[in-house]
């Protein structure tokens, strides 16, 4: 894979603030590194602000929020997501618009009034997330949501290691631009192989558990990366 590009995520997805400040300035220089994912265990309880505050004492690379999961809500209810996001500082979000196109197109529209970057999400890691694997949801929602957030102007998706065929699919029936970047959750604790999807050109890995719980951060992603380059 030489013309792929990795970059690295760390998902800070904890409670104490202090072990999600040791792994930002761990890898805060990290050449490969590409920015760092919040949830809303330390949004809720600390306040993003505070969060986005304690990130950037230490790094100026883009700060992704994953509310686990945003556009679930009604349509106009993205002004007030995005206001929040903005005031707090943060860059990119991700949405998994499990309510519908009408709250996916608005929220879309206001993130973008607000200037952050959208990121759209159409499969996630687990089972028992679409019907055919025993979920809820439609088998035909990944591709409904990708064509929908396409049109709509969307190049930022998040596609799961752990679904590599499901994946494979969705995007051999949609030609993806070389500009098109990926986020990409199931590294690490969740065995997603990193060499899936050979042509996706601008790859990044959300990798949580498994970084959080080294005792040398810096060390665990140097060494990831190693060993995935070693095998592309």
């Amino acid at each position: 894979m030489p013309d792929k590009e990795f970059r690295w995520i760390p998902a800070l997805d904890c409670f104490d603030l202090e072990e999600a400040r040791r792994v930002v300035a761990a890898v805060a220089g990290h050449p490969f590194l590409y920015g760092f994912k919040v949830g809303f265990t330390l949004g809720l309880t600390h306040g993003l602000p505070r969060v986005v505050e304690m990130i950037r004492r230490h790094s100026e690379r883009p700060v992704i929020y994953d509310h686990q999961k945003a556009a679930t809500d009604i349509p106009e209810m993205g002004e007030a997501f995005s206001r929040t996001l903005r005031q707090a500082g943060i860059d990119e979000a991700i949405l998994f618009p499990q309510a519908g196109p009408a709250t996916l197109e608005a929220w879309i529209k206001a993130l973008r009034q607000a200037s952050i970057k959208v990121i759209v999400g159409t499969l996630m890691t687990h089972p028992c997330f679409l019907q055919g694997e025993g979920g809820y949801l439609s088998d035909a929602f990944p591709e409904q949501v990708f064509r929908l957030a396409r049109a709509q102007g969307v190049e930022a998706f998040v596609v799961p290691l752990t679904k590599p065929a499901l994946v494979e699919r969705l995007l051999a029936d949609h030609p993806i631009a070389p500009t098109a970047e990926f986020y990409s959750p199931g590294f690490g604790a969740q065995g997603g192989d990193a060499r899936a999807f050979p042509f996706v050109r601008r790859h990044y890995l959300i990798v949580g558990r498994s970084l959080l719980r080294a005792p040398d951060p810096a060390a665990w992603l140097d060494q990831a990366h190693h060993e995935l380059a070693g095998r592309s």
